[in-house]
């Protein structure tokens, strides 16, 4: 019998409120696959230091060590991030600009959902993420790209997590792509 080996996937949110939908989806994850994988969120976006290159060398800044170590470790990247003012929000942009400087995203395979319900879908933020990820060489799986609305109705406001069986299971489908990449 073949043992299924589990899957490491670094979940990162590009959001610093409470109550994020996106941050949100990311913590979902682990109660949607169980066993299949091992979750590694990184949920600390406002602790990272502002970006600066002359900080970028050993040592680094503890929390940014921190969050090389966890891409480093994971088999996968899966990001949702949302938009703010047509673009990445600032605080989530300082973060992938800490990673410019590492090698944990080379060829890394990393994808994202687009939860926004807004007309413009934050098309913006997601074409950023892609050339971001492109200058960190990740390897951004298309079909881990996915827009998937979820409305506030389908997040649970007490626990956080997003309750919506057919959001449940588009964001199952989307983790095993992803992972299926590797």
């Amino acid at each position: 019998m073949t043992q299924t080996r589990t899957r490491t996937l670094a979940l990162i949110s590009g959001s610093t409120r409470a109550g994020s939908t996106n941050t949100a989806v990311l913590r979902s994850v682990p109660g949607i696959l169980g066993d299949a994988i091992r979750p590694l969120p990184y949920l600390d976006l406002a602790s990272l230091p502002h970006f600066n290159p002359d900080d970028d060398h050993e040592p680094l800044p503890a929390e940014v060590a921190r969050l090389r170590a966890l891409i480093a470790d994971a088999d996968a990247l899966l990001f949702c991030t949302p938009e703010y003012a047509g673009d990445l929000p600032g605080s989530f942009k300082n973060l992938l600009d800490w990673t410019v400087g590492g090698s944990e995203t080379t060829d890394k395979p990393s994808g994202w959902i687009n939860v926004s319900t807004a007309p413009t879908l934050a098309a913006g933020a997601h074409a950023a993420l892609r050339t971001v990820l492109g200058y960190t060489g990740a390897r951004v799986v298309d079909a881990a790209c996915v827009h998937l609305p979820v409305p506030r109705t389908a997040v649970d406001q007490a626990t956080g997590l997003v309750t919506d069986a057919a959001v449940r299971d588009a964001l199952a489908a989307v983790v095993r792509t992803l992972l299926a990449a590797d």
